[in-house]
């Protein structure tokens, strides 16, 4: 043998044996029965993580309480059973392998049964985002050559220029649907056990979309070993409960999901993000976890203490944070108010999972994006690709990771040096070895010959007591080719002008990094994970 493959297949060893020992740990390896640990691995590899999980959770304890939403609650046995009468109904009418089944659904158990379904019956599930323009959901199916949609009522009205698919209602309010319900599908089905398929269908997640037509990315068969990934900076254990207020749609929510899943947590949802009612319901479940994006903790946040206070979060151990920018205004007031359990989470829908900053790392370095987990590497290039290894300095964000996709439904792909793909962020490295993310490569903003990134003046505008949020941008400029221009939030109560916004950069940062120009909004615009959406600002 090379030594070269020595050397990787010892690495290869070490790895996995650092992964059991973290889903031990978190509770996934029950070591005291082998033979259900080979039964549940089996079950997973041959359903896929998520149907394979609830089958799991349905058979080591039937009457767990596996799903919360507005409908009420439901265990793992009829999760289990549920979806063998659902993809039963559907094999029926001709769903197989080789169909795509696309979902724009808001968090329910009617999205839930549809994406075990489709486990269980071998079918790729395109997850639409359920804040798409008409446009956008048009080309998308077209494209991904949908040939099944599931849905909820309210959404009817984007979907006129669609034909030739099958449509089925997840949700409605008015009673008087046209199309097929998933209950009465569900109510007629037979819920007897499916054989596997040939291969689990997956998932296909799409990108943002903020700069055109969201590309697809595929989710094929994920290895239970990559939950390590997780599980080796968060510690999320086996049978608590996870609240969910990011969408499942999105690469944060379903990841979380689906291992939520695999511990066998009650998962708790709710249709539409509401701040109190977040709260409400980890206090009435004794949420372990959260699942949220940085704009949805802010709202929870501006509830202020007199509501924060009505509520009982102290069984709280982790507020996972991701899909965007935490600013450190925001995780240091989140740490007041619940302690040391903000989990800042970095990656992509591409890479999936690339660092962690645990609460120590957060309090070391506010801001921080922290360190990557088991069976994770990150590195920085320059320009021409060369690999950046000082500390502070700032580079393009590459990453490796036993989840990252392997390329987009219509053949393009990202930016790879030694076989790491490029996130689309600069960032830097802290002396510790803290990652950093200074913003995204094509926002750079050249004023003056110098180089300034957003997100380091958004933050700072944020300190300030009278901002609720803030963005900046470029304009043109005749002498400075760019200028700086910031919209500002404000609180209510709170009164400021353009040049009280000016001198709290220019006290705080380089001259250079001042904006110019100051304009006030009631809002930002935003998409539904909480970015920024800058091309409406222009």
């Amino acid at each position: 043998m090379r030594p070269s493959l020595l050397v990787d297949v010892v690495r290869a060893g070490v790895r996995t044996a650092r992964s059991i020992a973290v889903l031990y740990r978190a509770g996934l390896v029950p070591v005291p029965r082998l033979d259900e640990a080979i039964r549940s691995l089996v079950t997973t590899r041959r359903y896929g993580p998520l149907a394979g999980s609830v089958r799991i959770a349905a058979r080591r304890d039937p009457h767990a309480v596996g799903l919360v939403d507005e409908r009420g609650s439901m265990t793992f046995a009829q999760l289990d059973l549920r979806s063998n009468a659902l993809a039963r109904a559907w094999a029926r009418r001709g769903v197989r392998p080789g169909t795509t089944l696309a979902v724009l659904c808001r968090d329910h158990r009617g999205l839930v049964l549809t994406l075990l379904a489709a486990g269980k019956l071998g079918v790729p599930v395109l997850l639409l985002n359920t804040g798409f323009a008409k446009p956008q959901l048009t080309d998308v199916v077209a494209r991904e050559k949908v040939g099944v949609l599931v849905y909820d009522e309210e959404f009817t009205d984007l979907l006129g220029d669609i034909v030739g698919v099958d449509r089925y209602l997840a949700w409605t309010d008015s009673g008087t649907a046209e199309v097929p319900l998933l209950d009465d599908l569900i109510a007629d089905g037979d819920d007897r056990h499916l054989p596997a398929p040939a291969k689990p269908g997956g998932f296909v997640l799409l990108t943002s979309g903020t700069t055109g037509t969201p590309k697809g990315a595929p989710r094929p068969k994920v290895s239970p070993l990559h939950s390590a990934e997780f599980l080796d900076r968060i510690p999320l254990r086996v049978g608590e409960a996870t609240y969910f207020g990011a969408p499942l749609f999105h690469a944060t929510g379903i990841s979380q999901f689906m291992l939520s899943c695999a511990l066998g947590c009650t998962v708790v949802l709710r249709r539409r993000f509401d701040p109190e009612a977040t709260l409400r319901g980890i206090a009435e479940h004794r949420c372990t976890a959260l699942v949220v994006v940085p704009t949805m903790l802010q709202r929870i946040l501006d509830l202020g203490p007199e509501v924060l206070a009505k509520y009982d979060t102290s069984s709280l151990r982790v507020i996972f944070v991701a899909g965007s920018a935490l600013a450190p205004e925001v995780g240091n007031r989140a740490r007041e108010v619940f302690g040391d359990v903000v989990h800042n989470v970095y990656g992509s829908t591409e890479v999936a999972v690339a660092t962690v900053a645990t609460p120590k790392d957060w309090e070391r370095a506010p801001g921080t994006v922290g360190r990557p987990p088991l069976g994770c590497r990150v590195a920085l290039y320059d320009d021409e690709g060369r690999r950046i290894t000082r500390p502070y300095v700032t580079g393009r964000v590459f990453v490796g990771s036993g989840l990252a996709f392997q390329g987009y439904t219509d053949g393009g792909t990202k930016d790879t040096i030694d076989d790491l793909i490029a996130t689309g962020d600069v960032g830097h490295f802290d002396a510790d070895g803290l990652l950093f993310i200074d913003g995204r490569d094509d926002e750079m903003i050249v004023s003056g010959g110098e180089n300034v990134y957003p997100v380091e003046v958004e933050n700072v505008l944020v300190e300030h007591p009278a901002v609720r949020e803030a963005a900046v941008i470029g304009v043109p400029d005749e002498e400075f080719g760019q200028r700086l221009k910031a919209f500002v939030v404000v609180r209510e109560g709170f009164t400021v002008d353009a040049e009280t916004m000016r001198e709290h950069v220019r006290d705080n940062l380089a001259r250079f990094k001042v904006p110019r120009d100051v304009e006030f909004l009631d809002a930002l615009p935003r998409n539904s994970t909480g970015k920024i959406l800058r091309k409406a600002l222009q």
